[in-house]
């Protein structure tokens, strides 16, 4: 394993050097079997397992070899989305819950070498006969203290007993556990500690003074933030959307993401909030870890968590990557903080804003066509660029899936592109353009 060179995989990536947390996880395993990796959403960990297995894999094996399992169906795709980008000659397959199975068991039936999904989805393909592991060597549970927590024992127990050749193992976790399961047999595990590296980023906290209903606090300290992205945290699924509500009222455009909405409509919201056609999400702890998302520049505490853990993960959306974000704490007439949080130095008191709501720069449009119809981002970018007459700066990103594609065009171009594309076809394909809603 001497001769395997990450530089070039990273170097796909679009990275110019490995972080440290990658040099430590690639170099312990050339020395011991099993790792635990302890570190936060954003500090690196997905590239760290990733390249640790890409030094391991054997490219005359034609059998699984490596299998990833992750709590959520957006981990799994992001997962694999990172894997593809390092542009390796291995295949990869994504399995979880909501994604078709019949192409699931069409992707497994040439063996990838690489499987990521969640467990539920695995244990499935396992008692159909669709995923064989007698001869997978490596296996990584990342977000494992989630995966506990949404209820995934026993499916991880199963899925643990097909692993006949199992070599390497590595658990990656936020937070430090006090016992390992023992069918996870780890044998003198190997410890990488990030949490520490992790704390030391640069969050600045802001006591937020606000007169009037929380909800028309929230409002005002919005509209302070332009078209800064921020994350706004709840307790539950229904507050979520209500905040949502009240805030379009206002003429504060948003989107909400919980675990009660559908894959596609949790799919969507992320989307658009990656396109910058909304610069807010407003979520659960559902999108306080493990999450494909851009930088966020604001964190803001709606309602307060039940623990000091919590908090930490929702603050930790923001500073990720080296680089600094505000966290906000509301404090007035009925709202207090919590014993577990120490109150910041720094205090805003917030006044209306004289011009009220920002508009977003960008308008998300839905394309009815995917991989599966044989469109790709270059497809999509030269037919909105020529056939919508689209000119620098005024298409941005562009996200294809299996069997939709969207993409980011400037709001005040969006008319324009849909008279123009009207009667277009891609590829020879008459697809359905619409504003995504």
């Amino acid at each position: 394993m001497a001769s395997f060179s990450p530089k070039s995989y990273v170097k796909n990536a679009g990275f110019k050097s490995l972080m440290d947390i990658q040099h430590k996880s690639i170099d312990a395993f050339q020395k011991h079997t099993d790792i635990q990796l302890f570190s936060k959403t954003g500090s690196g960990k997905t590239l760290a397992f990733l390249l640790s297995i890409l030094s391991k894999l054997d490219a005359n094996k034609k059998e699984v070899q490596a299998i990833i399992l992750a709590p959520s169906r957006e981990l799994c795709i992001q997962i694999n989305d990172v894997f593809r980008s390092l542009k390796p000659n291995y295949k990869s397959t994504v399995c979880y819950g909501g994604h078709s199975m019949q192409e699931e068991k069409s992707s497994l039936s040439v063996a990838p070498a690489v499987v990521i999904g969640t467990p539920g989805r695995l244990a499935d393909h396992i008692d159909r006969n669709n995923l064989h592991l007698q001869h997978c060597s490596f296996l990584v549970i990342d977000e494992f203290d989630k995966c506990l927590e949404f209820g995934f024992n026993d499916d991880m127990s199963y899925i643990t007993r097909q692993l006949l050749a199992l070599e390497y193992k590595m658990l990656v976790s936020a937070t430090k556990m006090e016992a390992i399961p023992d069918y996870i047999e780890l044998k003198n595990p190997f410890i990488i500690d990030n949490l520490k590296e992790d704390d030391e980023v640069d969050i600045q906290e802001h006591l937020v003074n606000y007169q009037g209903s929380l909800i028309e606090g929230l409002e005002d300290l919005l509209n302070s933030f332009k078209h800064e992205r921020a994350i706004v945290f709840c307790n539950y699924r229904e507050v979520a959307q209500d905040v949502s509500s009240q805030l379009k009222e206002k003429g504060i455009t948003s989107a909400y993401y919980h675990g009660g909405l559908d894959q596609d409509e949790r799919e969507r919201a992320l989307i658009k909030f990656r396109h910058g056609s909304v610069t807010l999400l407003i979520c659960t702890d559902l999108g306080s870890r493990g999450l494909d998302i851009p930088e966020i520049n604001h964190v803001i505490h709606y309602q307060y968590p039940n623990s000091e853990e919590a908090f930490i993960h929702r603050k930790g959306r923001t500073a990720r990557m080296s680089t600094s974000g505000n966290s906000y704490l509301f404090v007035g007439e009925k709202t207090q903080l919590p014993l577990y949080v120490k109150r910041p130095s720094s205090e805003i008191n917030i006044m209306p804003s004289a011009d009220g709501a920002v508009k977003p720069e960008w308008e998300t449009l839905y394309l009815s066509g995917g991989k599966k119809d044989k469109i790709n981002k270059i497809d999509v970018v030269g037919f909105l660029s020529k056939k919508g007459n689209l000119g620098r700066g005024e298409l941005g990103v562009v996200t294809v899936l299996d069997r939709t594609s969207y993409a980011a065009v400037k709001s005040t171009k969006v008319q324009q592109v849909l008279s123009k594309i009207k009667n277009e076809k891609i590829k020879g394909k008459k697809l359905k353009i619409e504003v995504a809603m």
